[in-house]
């Protein structure tokens, strides 16, 4: 019989043990909440900050030419006109601008990655006096500013007959990021043990051997990296596109949205922005791919020491 009231007593004071301890963690969780509530706020408007142009764009890419010129900027339109995007891809050209963009970036992409990774593999993992000298000419090509250099270039392409094609665009590109990927694959190679390499040579593998059997593919997911870096950086190029492109038949995507006009020679802002919406929907789907192949290569293909 004395047994119940002890027990009563024992949760009564249990319970009043624990009244302090909910109200001091509700405490603490308030304290917490206000201590990390500039830096949510902080990330909210670099959201909006982000997010909001490009509403704004898909917003004014259904927009008619009248509700542009006479409506605010932030009225929303009247009607989806589906018909702009593809006057877009028409009358625009993007078609025909895409199209060049592709040709222009895609070969000098593979040639950077080819060059860049065999450089970065001779200049680590390769053993020849003066590699150091080398390396450091080619840090030097990162420092020299692009601008300085499209006036020489044109007048080479001119002389040599290759103003008018696509070809200085991929030259250029080319030798433009070479610099940058050597420099980065070099410090890939560099976290690659020497000691695979050693093993391979001891097996009587020779240097080109052990690049395309074990030096590439022990850096692809670095590759996958550098690629996608330097087909941003190609992609959204306007300074050498407008410096080498001529004609309207050789424009790229960007010289093409930098020109865009309508039937009649004014500005149609409804494909246009539509034109823009294409393209940077297109570039943001790449990324995420990309982006999400590289992270799960990198997760799933760390060397093992």
């Amino acid at each position: 019989m004395s047994l119940v009231p002890t027990m009563a007593h024992g949760d009564h004071v249990a319970s009043e043990d624990r009244v302090p301890e909910v109200i001091g963690g509700r405490r603490s969780g308030a304290a917490r909440f206000f201590r990390r509530l500039p830096v949510r706020i902080l990330i909210l408007a670099v959201l909006v900050i982000e997010i909001y142009p490009l509403i704004w764009l898909v917003i004014g890419s259904f927009k008619t030419q009248s509700e542009f010129l006479n409506d605010p900027f932030w009225s929303l339109p009247s009607s989806l006109q589906w018909s702009n995007y593809s006057e877009a891809w028409t009358t625009g050209n993007i078609a025909l601008y895409m199209r060049n963009s592709v040709v222009a970036v895609l070969p000098a992409l593979a040639f950077t990655i080819i060059f860049g990774t065999a450089a970065g593999f001779a200049l680590q993992v390769m053993v020849w006096k003066g590699r150091g000298f080398v390396l450091l000419l080619f840090l030097a090509g990162i420092m020299i500013p692009g601008q300085m250099i499209l006036l020489p270039l044109f007048t080479i392409y001119f002389q040599i007959g290759l103003t008018g094609t696509l070809w200085p665009l991929i030259i250029t590109y080319t030798a433009s990021a070479l610099p940058l990927t050597v420099f980065m694959m070099a410090t890939y190679f560099r976290a690659v043990p020497r000691a695979v390499f050693e093993a391979a040579a001891i097996d009587g593998a020779s240097v080109l051997r052990s690049f395309v059997s074990i030096g590439f593919p022990m850096v692809r997911n670095a590759v996958f990296t550098v690629a996608l870096v330097q087909f941003f950086f190609m992609w959204n190029d306007l300074l050498v596109a407008l410096t080498f492109t001529n004609s309207t038949d050789k424009r790229t995507i960007q010289v093409g949205l930098l020109n865009f006009t309508g039937e009649f020679g004014a500005t149609q802002y409804g494909p246009l922005f539509a034109a823009i919406c294409i393209n940077v929907f297109l570039l943001l789907g790449i990324y995420l791919v990309l982006n999400k192949r590289i992270m799960t290569g990198l997760a799933g293909g760390a060397v093992k020491g």
